[in-house]
């Protein structure tokens, strides 16, 4: 489990944290700190790594307008000579925050007035917010017949009369939306799960009953540590790796700019391949499995009639791990800016694990983790993170290889 690779330290906090990781932070990793911040308010996952797909790529237009190193996303913004970056950044990140969550549009205004105070009034402040504005019109034009709307059309299964919980899944439709890169939601569809009669079903449902119930015995502290870590989902827990790397030496605001976007759009897109794989197969969860282990026609998986996980459940099903894909997707995408050998450390914090910070070396290390975290914590088959991991790295590689490539 490649333990020894991992690292753990306690802070005063978690805001000290946050304050030593922003000493070499530019203006780009600022907004998206504080942009992050407002997204997670947002309820579900997947929604929200929506929005910050489009703020990121928001920005990244909006910069990338004004210094003009790469091929623009959608079309090409003129910007006024000495238009400035900061304000582009500003407006780009205020614009798509404020369609996507007016409900927060106090917070959002006061953090764009914080970010433009510094800033000195002129034509290079204006022509900035202008480009920002442009920008974020442009995607959010883009993006708003995605799909994300809906409609939400699952039918649970039931006989007649019989009662199912009735607090609908989450986002059955996420998988039917139009991607950013991929051609469809179902390009890299995984192959159906093991069959319930294989050593691999059998495996997998003993791994996990042993060592993700709440009261297991076999798991180790650093194990439950781990697991409650990764209890935390994005845009909590992503953007800071993604940001502790780049703001490593050497980087500039158009670089990050691209790099953000790179790893907003191959998370938004893995999320998708994901759901649709997730609804496809209807794999049931670790509790519905082991309480059910005497009808599943295997003799090696013995049912635990009272078995519950050490993390509560998402409300979607099991195959494959949505963790695990953003995880993989955002480390393909670091890989490819990066390479594979050793990174600036990345450092982050989790709200789930207050006061602690974890650090990884290297970038596989920290995708590693999280597939054993899911495990650790009881809600997910190893099997369906080694298939979520090789999605989200097909994913980050597509999308770094086909979009935001260098200006001709």
């Amino acid at each position: 489990m490649h333990v020894k690779h991992y690292v753990a330290v306690l802070v005063l906090a978690v805001a000290t944290l946050a304050g030593a990781l922003g000493v070499h932070a530019d203006v780009v990793t600022d907004a998206n700190a504080r942009a992050a911040d407002i997204a997670s308010k947002y309820p579900g996952t997947p929604p929200a790594v929506r929005i910050m797909a489009i703020v990121q790529a928001s920005v990244f237009e909006a910069v990338n307008s004004i210094t003009g190193r790469y091929a623009p996303l959608r079309a090409k913004i003129t910007a006024a000579p000495g238009s400035s970056v900061d304000a582009a950044v500003a407006a780009a990140t205020r614009a798509s925050l404020s369609k996507l969550m007016p409900a927060l549009q106090a917070a959002i205004d006061a953090d764009y007035q914080a970010a433009l105070a510094p800033l000195p009034d002129g034509p290079a402040r204006a022509n900035g917010i202008a480009v920002g504005e442009q920008a974020a019109a442009a995607i959010l034009a883009w993006r708003s017949e995605d799909g994300a709307a809906g409609p939400d059309q699952y039918r649970p299964h039931a006989a007649p009369g019989v009662y199912v919980p009735t607090l609908l899944p989450a986002v059955p439709h996420w998988g039917k939306r139009k991607p950013w890169v991929l051609g469809s939601g179902d390009q890299f569809r995984p192959a159906a799960p093991p069959a319930l009669t294989s050593e691999t079903w059998a495996r997998d449902y003993n791994e996990v009953k042993a060592i993700g119930s709440k009261n297991s015995t076999q798991r180790t502290p650093e194990q439950t540590a781990i697991a409650k870590f990764w209890e935390a989902t994005a845009p909590a827990v992503y953007w800071p790796v993604a940001r502790s790397v780049g703001n490593g030496p050497g980087r500039d605001v158009t670089a990050n700019a691209r790099l953000l976007a790179l790893a907003g759009m191959a998370m938004d897109d893995a999320l998708i391949a994901v759901f649709d794989a997730k609804y496809t197969y209807n794999l049931w969860r670790p509790i519905t499995a082991i309480r059910n282990g005497d009808n599943d026609g295997h003799d090696a998986t013995e049912r635990d009639a009272a078995w519950t996980p050490f993390i509560d459940t998402p409300m979607h099903p099991e195959y494959p791990c949505a963790h695990c894909i953003s995880a993989a997707a955002v480390g393909a995408v670091l890989e490819a800016e990066f390479g594979v050998a050793r990174v600036p450390a990345i450092s982050m914090a989790s709200p789930t694990a207050p006061g602690v910070t974890r650090r990884f070396e290297r970038i596989a290390d920290y995708v590693k983790e999280v597939d054993n975290a899911r495990i650790w914590g009881g809600i997910h088959y190893r099997n369906s993170t080694e298939v979520g991991e090789r999605m989200g790295r097909e994913i980050g590689r597509l999308v770094v290889s086909s979009t935001l490539v260098p200006a001709q």
